[in-house]
């Protein structure tokens, strides 16, 4: 097995696409004849597209059924994915994790068809990528399985991983499948409350809370995480 990994989220964490989401979504509801409330956004931050239609069905009264709102969410948004660009930082700790020969994988609650536009649009698809989305697995974020699925297909045990999420379903599902959580919020987003045994990144330097990870032994890492959740 090796040694360690590292599992991204992609939208909001690698992708900067949150807003492309927002916006496939409103537009995709306003040609249904629906609009959205405000600071709807930061609602939905880290849902699958079957949670995001049961909060329309909610608060909204949303009638329509959930294959005909990801029809036209995703129209909207495959036709702008190509503009999508990588977040801030994200090529640093690409370059971090390849100078440190880490492995890593992406896991992400999109369906598939999004989690392949989005990496095509940054360039991050190459061959041996391993990367899971809401189609490979029965349950999504925040269940573990979508991490655990991962950590299998890399060969590395739960325990050495080191997940990195912009968004709480995601983190509560990283620390249920036992490893270890950074918390990433994006810049406007610093008002998210990360789970306590989660390590808070600065917005704009994810770099340096990765590399003193995988810095220290991994015994070490692990009482750092025991000693955190028990507070």
């Amino acid at each position: 097995m090796t040694d360690r990994a590292v599992l991204f989220d992609m939208d909001g964490t690698l992708v900067d696409s949150e807003g492309l989401h927002f916006d496939a979504m409103a537009q995709a509801l306003l040609e249904m004849g629906y609009s959205l409330p405000e600071r709807f956004a930061d609602r939905i931050t880290g849902m699958s597209g079957a949670d995001c239609h049961a909060l329309l069905q909610k608060t909204i009264g949303f009638t329509l059924p959930l294959a005909d709102y990801i029809a036209g969410k995703y129209r909207s948004y495959l036709a702008a994915a190509a503009r999508l660009k990588r977040r801030g930082g994200v090529d640093d700790v690409l370059t971090l994790l390849s100078q440190a020969r880490t492995p890593f994988a992406i896991v992400s609650n999109s369906d598939r068809i999004l989690v392949d536009a989005n990496l095509r649009a940054v360039d991050l698809q190459h061959p041996g990528l391993v990367s899971v989305s809401r189609n490979d697995v029965l349950r999504g974020k925040p269940d573990p399985e979508p991490y655990l699925r991962a950590a299998y297909l890399l060969g590395v045990s739960p325990r050495d991983c080191i997940v990195v999420e912009d968004s709480i379903p995601g983190a509560v599902a990283g620390l249920a499948a036992g490893m270890t959580v950074i918390g990433w919020p994006e810049p406007h987003r610093t008002d998210l409350v990360f789970p306590r045994a989660a390590i808070l990144a600065d917005p704009d330097d994810l770099s340096s809370a990765l590399a003193s990870l995988l810095s220290a032994p991994s015994d070490i890492r692990h009482f750092k995480d025991k000693t955190d959740v028990s507070r």
